[in-house]
């Protein structure tokens, strides 16, 4: 199955295409790789290289010997790999192979006098950092999903098969045994239109059942930043991020004492309206907010029991 960053990493490349130079190349490694090829051919795209390696799971090793011997024949200025679980487990791996400019989460791509330039997030989403590979001729990057736009229609993108070289992980492989589903929680973040998220701003454990009680009383589902989940205050179901569940169907986005991390911002920043309330008036989730209150999350909770 293709994931939504697939496309938008041809977006990101399309984006930097004309100031790089050069063509647009789409490289799929998988069982099953000739399959997607057509779904690839965006407008844009110069061609689609196909690399049939592996079986139906993902295995780290056979991606990144294989998109190596990819690279190795391309030789392109700039490799973009999506900011997965995956890609994470092969993007570095490929970098350090190849000797090449390394740049995570990245956001923003541009070119200025003739120098690449990533633009990621530091110290917890509360400044931007702009990164340049002086001396390297090729670049890898992990692009954040939901932030460039994938082309649509149809392209006339050359297909082939690529010769790719797996002898170096023969016998070194991983093997998927099985999955394990997470427990039922009864909540679905990913098919919620109202979502009612709590963070480290409530302070303790025990104030989590009255923001599960003003969630039912507006009709919202509770939704919680990674903190909350890790620390045992919720179930994991509830979290919303890179690590939890997107809000994929969410339209209302309430985040009561959330910073706004990127990990964070990734599961909810594209919902058309956001509220955030936070006594820090320089946390990072106002730069995405629709409307934002600089108060106490409790003081809030006053007021919208006493209007419900």
């Amino acid at each position: 199955m293709l994931s939504d960053v697939s496309g938008e990493l041809v977006g990101a490349a399309l984006s930097v295409k004309d100031a790089i130079g050069g063509p647009v190349s789409v490289a799929i490694v998988g069982r099953d790789a000739a399959s997607f090829g057509a779904r690839m051919n965006l407008p844009g795209v110069d061609s689609v290289v196909l690399a049939a390696a592996g079986d139906e799971h993902f295995d780290a090793a056979t991606a990144e010997q294989a998109l190596c011997s990819i690279i190795e024949a391309e030789r392109p200025r700039l490799v973009l790999i999506g900011h997965s679980a995956s890609g994470l487990g092969i993007a570095a791996g490929i970098a350090a192979r190849l000797g090449s400019g390394f740049a995570a989460d990245v956001f923003g791509i541009g070119l200025e006098e003739g120098r690449l330039r990533a633009t990621r997030s530091g110290y917890a989403g509360k400044v931007n950092i702009e990164l340049e590979f002086p001396g390297k001729p090729l670049v890898v990057m992990t692009v954040r999903g939901a932030t460039f736009k994938a082309p649509s229609g149809e392209g006339a993108a050359a297909i082939r098969e690529a010769e790719i070289d797996l002898a170096p992980v023969a016998g070194r492989r991983t093997r998927h045994l099985d999955f394990v589903e997470a427990p039922a929680a009864g909540v679905d973040i990913g098919k919620a239109e109202f979502i009612l998220s709590v963070g480290r701003g409530v302070q303790d454990e025990k104030n989590i059942p009255r923001f599960q009680a003003l969630a039912e009383r507006l009709g919202a589902t509770l939704g919680c930043s990674r903190p909350v989940a890790d620390s045992g205050w919720l179930h994991k179901a509830h979290q919303v991020g890179l690590t939890g569940k997107v809000a994929a169907s969410c339209k209302l986005y309430v985040a009561l004492g959330i910073s706004g991390a990127v990990q964070h911002l990734h599961g909810m920043k594209h919902v058309e309206t956001i509220i955030a309330v936070n006594t820090d008036p320089n946390a990072p989730i106002f730069n995405f907010a629709t409307y934002g209150a600089v108060m106490d999350v409790f003081d809030f909770a006053d007021a919208m029991e006493k209007l419900s």
